[in-house]
């Protein structure tokens, strides 16, 4: 994905508001830091538009995302438990919508764009595949030999020209800050592709704070309200999960501060007791980062190291709880038979649509021939769990009914 115009591209001049008392972008986020990302000093979109009144330009970034097509099909995508498993586990939308509340809460505290890191924290998995990692993994795989498959990546292309909401152009377009912060990784070969937008990969220059929050907080989210997944599922115990230091600790004090609560009410005070500690070590070791490093601009803050970031106890507490889903959930003989169904059914489509493109709907077909892997991979990442399981069934099951 090459991108069209210049990422730095200014945006066309504003109307005169001002008469009618609607606050400027910079009376809005007059409250920032001066290391935060400002609005008024984006490095603009794509597409030159008339700047919004009564919201900043990253406010109508997160307003586009939540009215995206693809936002609201991560509905029915697979954050660790397949959808039609039970209504009670975590989605793709659920998840991104806990990350945008961890993130906002460090961003408040902090003094940086709230509006920033919700619009970044809420698309950073638009462009997931159905059924998770596995999903991913495997289009990964049948990628392969045309570039591969990175979702962070697929997440760039969903806002940057899949999305089909304007008359003027393809995508969302997006402010380049916004951009930035929804491509948390990239390997060198795609960062050479796109231009402004990947330089600090290549360059080893870190993104706005903002992103770095919402790419924490990601983590947060998920190890935390994974270990509740799996204990609802029941494919963790709480016996188990005594070996995690970071649990165990909160879960003694939880049991010492109400000894009358017992079961979900229980696990449910541990987990918001790690969150809560995470959360609040994070802030703190960030502040201090803050004063050691002094950035004055977000041109400062890209050239500094990381300093977003736990305290070195606390990150090997993280860890430590990270290592123990690896091995005791995401290894668990149930996940891994659901795994191994998901690889067999994305593989299984792709093979199908790549022997023959009249399967797959018009808009995805090419006269390219080496176009249209990649159309492919896009068509299969845009399904839901439950889209790609009834593909599945249509294309290799005959139903006599």
């Amino acid at each position: 994905m090459t991108d069209r115009r210049s990422d730095d591209v200014k945006q066309q001049p504003a109307a005169d508001t001002a008469a009618l008392g609607v606050p400027s972008q910079e009376a809005l986020e007059a409250h920032l830091a001066p290391y935060a990302a400002h609005s008024a000093q984006s490095r603009g979109r794509r597409y030159p538009e008339t700047p919004p009144s009564a919201r900043t330009e990253f406010q109508r970034d997160r307003d586009r995302i939540v009215h995206s097509t693809a936002f609201r099909r991560l509905e029915y995508k697979t954050q660790v438990f397949v959808n039609h498993e039970g209504d009670l586990f975590r989605t793709r939308l659920t998840h991104s919508l806990e990350v945008a509340q961890i993130a906002r809460s460090v961003a408040r505290n902090l003094r940086v764009n709230e509006d920033l890191v919700e619009a970044i924290s809420l698309a950073h998995d638009l462009g997931h595949t159905p059924f998770g990692h596995a999903g991913q993994d495997a289009l990964n795989e049948c990628m392969r030999e045309h570039g591969g498959f990175e979702h962070n990546l697929q997440s760039l292309a969903v806002v940057d020209d899949l999305e089909e909401h304007y008359g003027a152009y393809n995508g969302l377009n997006l402010c380049f800050e916004t951009r930035e912060g929804i491509l948390k990784h990239c390997s060198r070969e795609n960062a050479r592709r796109l231009g402004a937008l990947g330089e600090r990969f290549l360059q080893g220059r870190q993104p706005s704070i903002e992103a770095q929050i919402a790419n924490v907080a990601d983590e947060i989210a998920y190890n935390n309200h994974d270990v509740d997944d799996g204990l609802r599922s029941g494919l963790l115990t709480v016996e188990q999960l005594a070996e995690v230091e970071l649990w165990q600790t909160h879960y003694e004090a939880a049991r010492s501060d109400f000894p009358q609560i017992e079961g979900r009410r229980l696990i449910h005070e541990t987990v918001r007791r790690i969150i809560n500690t995470l959360i609040v070590d994070l802030i703190d070791t960030t502040k201090l980062n803050l004063v050691r490093h002094a950035p004055d601009s977000l041109e400062a803050v890209r050239a500094a190291p990381a300093l977003v970031a736990h305290s070195e106890p606390v990150a090997a507490q993280a860890a430590a709880l990270k290592r123990f889903l690896f091995k005791n959930l995401y290894r668990h003989y149930r996940v891994m038979r659901m795994a191994n169904k998901a690889r067999r059914v994305v593989v299984g489509l792709f093979d199908a649509f790549s022997d023959d493109p009249r399967l797959l709907p018009p808009s995805y077909q090419s006269t390219d021939a080496a176009l249209q892997p990649r159309l492919i991979a896009h068509y299969i990442a845009g399904m839901t769990d439950r889209y790609a399981l009834k593909e599945y069934q249509r294309l290799f099951v005959i139903d006599d009914n």
